[in-house]
């Protein structure tokens, strides 16, 4: 019996924690890359990632950076790959804790906002006010825009988590409640458990492209 409806979530290794290691089948994907002859794996995640580059080419602004999209592109690749495997059985989802999203998040979102202080000091302090605001409203909207950016790597991260958490939950409860069900009534929840499954896989993936592509803007914003 669950303790609350979150301790699914918890780690819960016995002698040390190895839960994490789910995030470091990364590396397995990379390695199909140095094949001499292609597999369609391979041709499909070269797609993949050619189409995420040149997304993100537009949203960068800026010819100076050469090599920019490469960041935001393994930054969705990670986050893709750990959130479809939290779909599976037994694989811890790293992707649904904060210690997870935030570590993406907060450092990225720092080396932008000391980036844009030092180098475009001017640049960050006129995005501070909106174009054409009334100067009444001027310190209010400094304040706004103040606190709207401090923020920014909190909703990045609370963002992608939630979307995690709310899913598997529904899916863990769903599963509970099938032990006390006849057989029509557990067919009908397997059906919506594999269409809510369905879902999940997509959120996986939109939540990931969000992730970059907010984070891409936020870059953007300080050139």
């Amino acid at each position: 019996m669950m303790a609350n409806l979150f301790s699914s979530f918890d780690p819960s290794t016995n002698i040390f924690s190895l839960n994490w290691l789910s995030s470091t089948l990364l590396i397995l994907a990379m390695s199909p890359m140095y094949w001499l002859v292609p597999s369609r794996w391979n041709m499909m995640w070269a797609s993949l990632l050619g189409t995420m580059h040149s997304e993100l080419k537009i949203l960068v602004k800026s010819d100076n950076f050469k090599g920019t999209t490469l960041i935001f592109t393994g930054l969705f690749t990670s986050i893709m790959l750990n959130n479809f495997l939290g779909l599976f059985p037994y694989i811890f989802t790293s992707s649904s804790h904060m210690s997870f999203t935030l570590t993406l998040s907060l450092p990225l979102w720092l080396s932008f906002m000391m980036y844009g202080w030092v180098m475009n000091t001017t640049h960050m302090f006129a995005h501070l006010v909106p174009q054409g605001a009334p100067s009444a409203l001027l310190p209010f909207l400094v304040i706004i825009e103040t606190i709207s950016n401090i923020i920014r790597p909190g909703t990045l991260a609370i963002r992608l988590t939630a979307n995690m958490i709310a899913g598997h939950l529904l899916l863990t409860l769903m599963g509970n409640a099938g032990t006390s069900l006849t057989i029509p009534l557990l067919s009908v929840l397997v059906i919506a458990q594999t269409l809510l499954l369905m879902l999940e896989s997509a959120v996986s993936l939109i939540q990931a492209y969000v992730f970059s592509v907010l984070t891409t803007l936020y870059s953007s914003e300080t050139n």
